[in-house]
């Protein structure tokens, strides 16, 4: 896929799933979302940069983190997503918190500006994610460190049928780098060519419930990274296309609902000295 179509399809398919991407996903991406947290290890005063920030949920977390004599920045390509966040941010009354709609391989900031970069669960969206990774390396300190979370192995994760049905209906690459990052070390890897130090990868596993099949449903389509081509469905796509999924993930079925198996893959590094 052309780079611009891709960014301008994620910019828009991710302004469609803003309104449902929290209720759908806070609770889901939780336990990820803590451990990018831990392992960033925050402290108060530090300047910290979150990259495809969404809604905020990763950014209100670490403003609590550096507290008031702190700051961090959060940058999304999704207009929707970046009002979204600071609105929450205004009704937390995080005065240290700043929200810009901006594409993370292209940060409109000034060099050595931070001492920690986050990105969870952006970085497989993006057209040229070394580029990005360039980019968070040009913003961190001497020493700074990034932690880094994308989804893991394909084999691993339940869901990962959606893309080929929506791509039957769309006949065209939905996310086409999605899983390449989470696979073996290619992420770790990638921070080590783009001069990266101190890289460690971690692994963690989860299950993704959901309730019933229109909730499984509504989180991979309406919500997620096909919200676009979902936008564009007619009726009779949209239940084609659902019923292709729940047939996928039926050997999860749990009663009336669902239990996905699903990976996480988070890696940390520094910037050199």
């Amino acid at each position: 896929m052309d780079a611009r179509l891709q960014r301008r399809v994620q910019r828009y398919g991710w302004d469609l799933a803003a309104a449902d991407y929290a209720p759908l996903w806070q609770q889901q991406l939780a336990l990820v979302q803590a451990e990018l947290l831990r392992r960033a290890a925050l402290q108060p005063g530090e300047r910290v940069l979150d990259v495809a920030c969404g809604t905020g949920l990763v950014t209100m977390d670490a403003a609590r983190a550096v507290g008031t004599t702190g700051s961090v920045d959060g940058v999304d390509l999704s207009g929707e997503m970046v009002e979204r966040a600071r609105c929450e941010a205004l009704r937390q009354d995080r005065r240290s918190v700043t929200f810009s709609r901006m594409d993370a391989e292209n940060l409109g900031f000034e060099a050595a500006r931070f001492d920690v970069v986050l990105c969870a669960l952006g970085l497989m969206y993006m057209p040229d994610p070394p580029q990005a990774l360039r980019e968070m390396r040009r913003v961190l300190r001497p020493g700074g460190r990034i932690v880094l979370a994308v989804w893991g192995e394909r084999a691993h994760c339940g869901w990962a049928t959606l893309f080929a049905i929506v791509q039957e209906e769309v006949a065209s690459e939905v996310c086409p780098l999605f899983f390449q990052l989470g696979h073996t070390d290619t992420l770790a890897r990638s921070c080590a060519q783009l001069g990266y130090q101190h890289i460690e990868q971690h692994r963690l596993p989860t299950t993704l419930a959901y309730s019933d099949a229109d909730q499984a449903c509504r989180a991979a389509f309406a919500g997620g990274p096909v919200a676009l081509a979902w936008s564009r469905f007619d009726d009779d796509a949209r239940e084609r296309v659902c019923s292709r999924y729940i047939e996928s993930i039926d050997a999860w079925r749990r009663s009336a609902g669902y239990e996905l198996p699903a990976e996480f893959l988070i890696v940390s590094a520094h910037a050199p000295r």
